[in-house]
């Protein structure tokens, strides 16, 4: 049936396979995959705000956009969303290698939204309940119950906790504070208190937002321009029409702005000491740039708008949660801002997150089994992170609801393993933010080859058809034909692959010189191609050392009793005998645990050789 705003709601229905409770990027793709193989409910206050973009309007970027790439690749939806509402788009790092080039799409904000709701309220499988969750009571069997705040009481084998940063959520402007999940809207005031109760741990972190400037106070034309690639790109190989039809532009901080700040701190809810929570350090306030960068007489700052005919632009870099009146003043020290009015003021939020290292790798909760959580609430930032947990914890939470086999995504296999391999052995003291540095072999786990790579797994969960699969397998073989088309094709004495191979050379440098391809191969293809021939020396090289590390990395550590492991450090033993990681690769990455530990687990693993391959 469908509810007075155009959701389907759910009847007299009490009973669903998994409950999904939040519905922002991590909600958002959990009730998707979800709702591939199960029954789901996505409960939520407020159906308008499903698919919101909160802070800036854009998905992808360093690190980020190799995750899109994997969650497209695995059925996800966020990819989808991000080239269909395009406005904008640009390959950073692009005169760099393969291995960090990263896709950033500047997206229509509302239109984002819309879309998501489009495909989620239209769900055949996926019931809108609106409503606050209270409590999450154990059914005795396995399942459990959420318990909303007017007492209705919904079933699940398996939940899904997607709060965000609503748990507790206190929103900051100067000294001045609110109980807000994010701005204008309500905290969820009641779900600690069971995490809490079921043995989890939470911390208190902090995040925060630039102000939103009306875009008719601005005088671009003092700004630097920063036109979209004419050639758009996409993460589903299908950019929108509108992916190259805005510019963003770039203007800096100037030494008045950092004046004004310095003598402003004490009006800094983080300097003056009321806010506990702990903050990102790869994403600083305006404030925490000017103290910690002090020698720096200038930031740059990004302008990004919200849409083509938008009223407002997004002040990237400008974090802040001084008071109103001194944002009035400090945005208006900016080139081309000098006139700008706000239209809605930078603030911080504070909120309660679970401890990453108490989940599964399945972000499944190792206190209470069944629940699962997903985004911010894990002590993640960004978008992209919260949809790829989404992502991995909808379709476990659906596979354990119908009883299928659990499968792991291990950290060899890209962007989305490191991120959970990260954040179930290290944890986080501050929101968590993937790049490219934090991936050890990245050179084999690209963007370019994310579809490569993740959808057989993809398939494999039930999350991609077989159609999708064999259209991914077709690619590649035409790929490796064209490979071997080059090494075939002599070009004055060498070979076309050697010639390709020359740092200097481009494929249509070499093409231009006699070489060929079949005409079949579409860029995406192409690009291909030249990276796996041009790169094939460091390719190799990779997958040797990885093959090398996989001997160690694979022995089990499945039935060792860390407390009598001689010549552990106090610190290694207790992290170990806590986390209980199953492989000697997991143990290596726990914080903590130093390369003397790992010498220490391999003897005693020789001293009792029982069969440790797994």
């Amino acid at each position: 049936m469908q509810g007075a705003t155009g959701e389907r709601t759910h009847g007299h229905n009490t009973t669903w396979d998994v409950v999904v409770i939040g519905g922002g990027h991590a909600g958002l793709e959990a009730a998707w995959a979800a709702a591939k193989l199960s029954r789901v409910a996505l409960l939520i206050g407020n159906p308008a705000t499903v698919g919101r973009m909160p802070c800036n309007p854009a998905v992808g970027g360093p690190g980020k956009s190799q995750l899109v790439f994997e969650v497209q690749a695995l059925g996800g939806l966020m990819g989808r969303l991000a080239d269909e509402t395009a406005i904008h788009t640009r390959m950073l790092n692009a005169g760099k290698g393969p291995a960090v080039q990263s896709l950033r799409v500047q997206n229509e904000r509302d239109a984002y939204a819309e879309r998501a709701q489009d495909v989620i309220l239209g769900h055949a499988a996926l019931d809108i309940v609106r409503g606050e969750a209270a409590d999450l009571e154990s059914d005795g069997g396995g399942g459990w119950w959420v318990v909303t705040t007017d007492g209705r009481r919904l079933h699940a084998r398996s939940v899904v906790l997607a709060a965000g940063t609503f748990m507790r959520g206190v929103t900051w402007y100067g000294r001045q504070s609110r109980p807000e999940g994010r701005q204008g809207e309500p905290p969820s005031r009641f779900l600690s208190a069971p995490l809490e109760r079921g043995g989890h741990n939470l911390k208190r972190y902090k995040t925060g937002t630039p102000p939103r400037v009306r875009a008719d106070s601005v005088r671009f034309g003092d700004l630097e321009v920063i036109p979209a690639d004419p050639q758009p790109r996409g993460f589903t190989g299908k950019p929108g029409p509108r992916a190259a039809e805005s510019p963003t532009w770039q203007t800096h901080t100037t030494p008045e702005t950092h004046r004004l700040i310095q003598e402003n701190l004490h009006e800094s809810p983080m300097y003056a000491g009321d806010i506990e929570g702990l903050g990102p350090r790869y994403c600083p306030s305006i404030e925490d740039k000017v103290v910690k960068f002090a020698h720096h007489d200038r930031h740059l700052l990004f302008v990004e708008p919200d849409g083509i005919q938008t009223s407002e632009v997004y002040l990237q870099g400008f974090s802040s949660s001084l008071p109103p009146r001194l944002q009035d003043e400090l945005v208006r020290t900016l080139p081309g801002f000098e006139q700008a009015v706000i239209q809605r003021y930078a603030y911080a939020v504070e909120y309660d997150v679970v401890d990453s290292t108490e989940l599964t790798l399945n972000l499944e909760s190792k206190r209470m089994p069944g629940l699962f959580t997903a985004g911010q609430v894990n002590g993640t930032s960004g978008y992209e992170e919260a949809a790829a947990q989404g992502l991995v914890a909808g379709t476990a939470a659906a596979r354990r609801a119908l009883g299928l086999e659990e499968q792991f995504i291990g950290r060899e296999t890209g962007y989305l393993g490191v991120l959970l391999d990260d954040l179930v052995y290290k944890g986080s003291d501050e929101p968590y933010r993937m790049m490219t540095s934090r991936v050890e072999h990245r050179l084999l786990v690209r963007q370019d080859n994310a579809d490569e790579r993740m959808t057989p797994l993809g398939h494999a969960l039930g999350l991609v058809d077989s159609a999708e699969l064999e259209r991914v397998r077709a690619k590649y073989a035409r790929v490796q034909s064209g490979i071997e088309s080059l090494s075939k094709q002599r070009i004055q004495g060498q070979t076309a692959d050697a010639w390709l191979r020359r740092p200097e050379m481009s494929l249509p440098d070499l093409e231009a010189m006699g070489a060929t391809l079949s005409a079949d191969l579409s860029a995406s293809e192409r690009e291909a191609v030249e990276i796996r021939v041009k790169y094939a020396g460091y390719i190799a090289r990779a997958e040797s050392q990885l093959r090398a590390e996989a001997k160690a990395r694979d022995l089990s550590l499945s039935g060792v009793d860390f407390a009598h492991v001689a010549s552990l450090s106090n610190e290694a033993r207790e992290k170990l005998t806590r986390l209980q990681p199953q492989t000697l690769d997991q143990a290596s990455r726990i914080s903590g645990v130093r390369h003397a530990d790992i010498s220490a687990l391999l003897v005693h693993l020789k001293q009792n050789p029982v069969s440790r391959e797994i």
